[in-house]
């Protein structure tokens, strides 16, 4: 049985032979669908690589965790900003969820007709008005675009405008907006204008616009904050590595506040494209509200998604200091890799599981104080249920847990995912409601856990987890509580 899950959830084998070489293999493996070996020239389909065994293990809790008490170590949420399929108000997108309302629809930016996969949760009609002035507006990727937006009004909602920032010393302030892709619509562009045109014709702006450290740039820019700033890139992994970072710039006093969370925009032919390719994706596209369906027996694969997710993480001293308003406590996290493959999860689970664990002490948790898991939950066959599996090692009595998808409703939104998911499990602390995992008509029988199936719950939360999980074996767990002075 698979353990793991895997990193978007694809569970696909790459050939290990370098892409640019004579020749290349992508074989699905353990698969969306049954589909034939795709090569490239006549490359010998490579062995499945296996499992190396690691003998160190994490050494069993011997006394009772210890939360950290020291205010300036401790880390508060006290603000949060969001551009989703839904909008960019927290409310309104929060309430959206709770109803279990779709937002997956047909691709309309570009002509999708010829693609095999012709929808995904595409945002429409966003305005960046008040945050991006026109000329900037017009030159910045979405993705860019997206950071902006959601960081400047999680900014707003800590109280943290510009008259405020400007009597603050903005060099204890950093930014870490993260991306998995970064401006991709900025270099596809750029490449087209090379390959059509000649090198000549490339914008100067094809560098800037593309790499993925320029939302915590520009932002930075805008705000003049002049703290630790970079971006970690880390696939669909990527918003809670930039939590983890984040909140130990503030633990080591490095900084008093973090403006932090992840930002995607590659629902376009390039992104589409390539997850096409990879064979990730649903294939519903008679019926796309309903093609995202964590832990169904019928799920054939995960839905594109876009948007940004930014908290504003902040030491319990700073924050009291100014009369700030604490939505939660981020209590720990913690980053593991499966040192195993590209994208084919371990099978014994070790990556995960042990992620989980350090998450926990990280926090100063113990396994029977959680009650709520915002999961990966992409909807593919592997994924999915090895996730599960998992989190049923980590957590012997599950009957009081629930869990469940937000992925269901908006999609895979990639390196924002985490950002998005760990706002969806702010207010579900803050609001004692659960937002509906849809789409679960006939759910997978070694699903034993609550998974909110089509209707929100009431759930008081005392402890959460929020996991993502990237390409390359990446995992990474953050806990979230409510704040208790």
């Amino acid at each position: 049985m698979v353990v793991a899950a895997s990193s978007c959830s694809s569970s696909l084998v790459i050939g290990n032979r370098d892409l640019g070489g004579n020749g290349a293999s992508l074989r699905h493996f353990e698969g969306l669908r049954p589909v034939e070996n795709v090569s490239i020239a006549s490359a010998a389909p490579k062995p499945t690589p296996r499992i190396r065994q690691i003998r160190a293990m994490l050494a069993p809790t011997v006394a009772a965790p210890k939360r950290e008490k020291d205010p300036k170590k401790r880390v508060v949420i006290t603000g949060m900003g969001v551009v989703s399929v839904f909008g960019n108000d927290i409310n309104t997108f929060y309430n959206k969820l709770l109803e279990g309302e779709s937002g997956i629809g047909p691709i309309d930016r570009f002509d999708a007709s010829t693609f095999s996969v012709r929808f995904g949760g595409q945002i429409h009609n966003f305005s960046s008005k008040g945050y991006i002035d026109g000329k900037n507006d017009r030159r910045l990727d979405d993705c860019w675009r997206y950071c902006l937006v959601a960081g400047k009004r999680a900014l707003e909602d800590s109280n943290l405008g510009p008259e405020v920032l400007d009597k603050m010393e903005k060099s204890r302030i950093g930014v870490l907006v993260g991306s998995g892709m970064g401006g991709l619509t900025a270099f596809t562009n750029g490449v087209e204008a090379l390959i059509q045109k000649g090198y000549k014709k490339i914008t100067p702006f094809f560098i800037p616009y593309s790499i993925t450290n320029m939302g915590s740039a520009l932002l930075a820019i805008d705000t003049g904050l002049m703290g630790p700033n970079y971006s970690i890139s880390t696939a669909c992994a990527t918003a809670n590595y930039c939590f983890y970072a984040a909140a130990n710039h503030i633990r080591r006093g490095e900084a008093d506040i973090m403006v932090v969370g992840g930002t995607e925009a590659a629902i376009l032919p390039t992104g589409v494209g390539g997850f096409i390719a990879c064979r990730a994706l649903s294939q519903r596209n008679d019926e796309p509200q309903r093609a995202s369906r964590p832990w169904d027996k019928n799920r054939d694969g995960f839905v594109m998604g876009e948007g940004s997710g930014v908290l504003i993480m902040e030491s319990l001293e700073h924050a009291m200091k100014r009369g700030a308003n604490i939505i939660a406590e981020y209590l720990g996290g913690s980053i593991t890799c499966d040192a195993h493959h590209m994208t084919d999860p371990r099978s014994d689970g070790l990556g995960v599981s042990s992620c989980i664990k350090k998450s926990l002490e990280d926090a100063g948790v113990s396994p029977e104080e959680v009650n709520y898991v915002n999961a990966h939950a992409t909807s593919t066959l592997a994924g999915d249920l090895a996730e599960v599996n998992a989190i049923k090692k980590v957590f012997e009595d599950t009957s009081e847990m629930k869990m469940n998808g937000t992925k269901s409703m908006i999609g895979h939104c990639l390196g924002a995912a985490g950002g998005l998911e760990a706002i969806a499990t702010i207010k579900a602390i803050t609001t004692g409601w659960l937002h509906p995992t849809i789409n679960q008509d006939d759910l997978e029988p070694e699903v034993t856990i609550d998974t909110v199936p089509n209707v929100k719950k009431k759930h008081e939360v005392n402890v959460g987890i929020s996991n993502s999980f990237g390409f390359g074996g990446h995992n990474s767990v953050v806990v979230f509580a409510p704040f208790n002075p």
